[in-house]
């Protein structure tokens, strides 16, 4: 994208096309570069040969040997700028890797100036002095003009800050100094930084972009009613949940609004500017830090391969889209059964990557013909298998429709992973296959023994691995949703139990950990996500009635639903977890799964779905799965 000139006005390149601009200003660049380079050994040689100036600069004076001092000066430095490419640095966003590599530049160019000076003493006209002198001129000058294209980039527009909001930035970072600075340098944007709050003792009392640090979060209060702020921003993209629902606790008692900037997870450029500044959301209060993913064991697993992922237009499965294209991909395939998510992830794929080849498909993993056909055609190399029903109390109801979807789909997907030769598939599970007390849990449980027992039957260079986690916030049938519509209707919110908890992540920090289980690809591992602390869902309820700024809604609790638990459990109590190369990360340590035996219990289970025998298919899953907890239901 063409940038406008940063030393003349637009108006001096007409008709140019962009890559013609961005030519033209390098270029430029390089020559000023070299102009003031050239200027600081003429002005290091003056200040040794002051009878130059007396001699009034003429022929005598500036001898033949100095002369080709300066075009060899000049020559270095432009050979040195070419190869350091400091004509491609961008003047007006100058940071110090910038300088630190213009200073590499200078100190070699000063060295050689003087070997120069030194082997040529002879011939040239010259004090040895003249290449330091040179060095340290120049450093000033190129240095120089690059911090004042910077400050008069930055330079705050005079105008009346009567009608501009009066912000406080929680967070003198990184995030808070550039969110401060696109404040000052868009004054029609009508927010005014007074200043930031910080917990780190070594910043209280010091100043940021020319703004005060006031002291530690807990100081807010105080420092609002003082400096009539009418705003607070906060700006630590990186910051945990209880972080920020301390800070708005604090807000809200100061009766002042509160907005953020984006979770690290949404910024994936590193950038900040005020575009992005929106109002807490549910995903903020229960954030945790944030994931560290290893991107090159990512990306060595994806880069060039293609990629087929069913459930495309359910919420992991695009979201596992999304993430994948920034891993090069050869190419993407898009599975699923509603003809329009599947229609809008691959509208949102085409802008995203419009370069990248991608085929949607509409299918589902039940018909084995159709999962045959996919494979045949696309010839995956990395299956990422998300398709499943996930709704606890509506599969109670519909027992077949569960072992149809979940159970006999993931095995015709092993199948033809197995058959086609497949690197690597992930299947998506589920905290409810652990203990299962509900026939949906119960079925993902036998999803991935049905990908244990492919493992069991892959070869080398085959991985067949299952990744599990809890609930995703925002995903279809979470509860916000349905406590938004509640809101919505005036109240009141319902919980089914007061002890109620559940295990929360958001959807990127989902599907980027599933990624990552993906490029661990132990063949036959269930993999287990370090989900943090369980969330009491009364205590969620309220902080989304809080959130909403709804006033007098009620939490009534109406009674825990067929099929659910109290609480869930990310590992059965005698299975255990062994540590991998993510600390985010567990292997779950599982009993084998005999192949020969799992396709019989599969066959009975696949028979009493297909009859609609609900007892049937309740007593299979009780006796395959003996650590359910079904109770009456076994």
């Amino acid at each position: 994208m063409s940038q406008p000139s940063e030393m003349l006005p637009p108006s001096s390149l007409p008709d140019q096309t962009p890559h013609e601009t961005v030519r033209s200003h390098q270029l430029q660049k390089f020559a000023i570069d070299l102009g003031l380079w050239t200027l600081a050994a003429v002005l290091a040689y003056l200040y040794r040969k002051p009878s130059a100036l007396t001699g009034g600069l003429s022929s005598t004076a500036l001898s033949e040997g100095v002369l080709a001092y300066f075009l060899l000066s000049a020559l270095i430095m432009g050979a040195l700028s070419s190869y350091y490419g400091l004509y491609r640095q961008t003047w007006r966003r100058i940071g110090v890797p910038d300088l630190l590599l213009l200073l590499r530049a200078v100190v070699l160019a000063t060295v050689l100036g003087l070997a120069a000076a030194f082997l040529l003493y002879g011939f040239l006209d010259l004090p040895r002095s003249v290449p330091l002198l040179t060095g340290g001129l120049g450093l000033l000058l190129l240095s120089g003009v690059r911090l004042l294209a910077r400050v008069l980039h930055e330079r705050v527009p005079r105008g009346s800050r009567t009608d501009q909001r009066r912000v406080l930035i929680v967070g003198a970072g990184d995030a808070g100094s550039l969110i401060a600075r696109e404040m000052l340098r868009h004054p029609e944007a009508q927010l005014h930084p007074v200043g930031f709050v910080d917990d780190d003792p070594d910043k209280r009392g010091t100043s940021l972009v020319g703004l005060p640090v006031f002291g530690g979060v807990s100081s807010l209060p105080e420092v609002v009613r003082r400096e009539g702020v009418e705003e607070i921003l906060i700006a630590v993209p990186s910051a945990a949940g209880t972080f920020v629902r301390r800070v708005v606790d604090l807000a809200k008692d100061t009766g002042v609004s509160y907005r953020i900037i984006p979770g690290v997870f949404e910024i994936l450029s590193g950038n900040v500017s005020l575009g992005q500044i929106r109002d807490v959301n549910l995903e903020d209060l229960l954030r945790r830090p944030p994931v560290q993913l290893n991107t090159a064991e990512i990306a060595g697993y994806l880069r060039d391969r293609t990629v087929l992922v069913t459930g495309a237009g359910g919420s992991i499965g695009s979201e596992i889209v999304r993430q994948i294209l920034q891993f090069g991909p050869g190419r993407i395939v898009l599975m699923g059964r509603g003809e329009g998510s599947i229609f809008a992830v691959q509208q949102e794929l085409r802008r995203l990557a419009p370069e990248l080849p991608q085929v949607a498909l509409i299918g589902d993993v039940r018909d084995r013909d159709r999962v045959e056909q996919v494979f045949r055609e696309t010839r995956p190399q990395v299956v990422f298998h998300a398709a499943a029903h996930k709704h606890v109390p509506l599969m109670e109801a519909a027992p077949s429709e569960a072992i149809l979807n979940n159970v006999i789909g993931t095995r015709n997907v092993v199948e033809m992973g197995l058959k086609y030769g497949v690197e690597r598939l992930v299947n998506v599970s589920t905290d409810k296959a652990v203990n299962p007390t509900s026939v949906m849990g119960a079925s993902k449980r036998m999803a991935e023994k049905t990908v244990s027992a492919g493992a069991a039957r892959a070869k080398p260079g085959q991985a067949f691995v299952s990744v599990r986690f809890g609930n995703v916030l925002g995903s279809r049938g979470s509860v916000v949703p349905t406590f938004m519509h509640q809101i919505r209707q005036g109240g009141p919110v319902t919980v089914t139990h007061p002890e109620m908890t559940r295990y929360f992540m958001t959807i990127p920090e989902a599907a980027r950990l599933v990624l990552q289980a993906g490029g661990l690809a132990e063949n036959g591992k269930v993999y287990v996500l370090n989900m943090g602390n369980p969330v009491n869902i009364s205590d969620l309820a309220r902080d989304v009635i809080r959130l909403s700024g709804a006033q007098d809604i009620e939490v009534v609790y109406s009674g825990v639903r067929p099929g659910e638990k109290l609480y869930e459990e990310l590992l059965t109590s005698s299975e255990g977890t062994d540590a991998t190369t993510h600390a985010e990360i567990f292997s779950a340590r599982l009993e084998q799964v005999d192949p020969e035996t799992l396709d019989r219990d599969i066959a009975g289970l696949e028979a009493a779905a297909r009859s609609g025998d609900f007892g049937q298919i309740r007593s299979e899953l009780a006796r395959i799965i003996p650590e359910n907890k079904f109770g009456s239901l076994g």
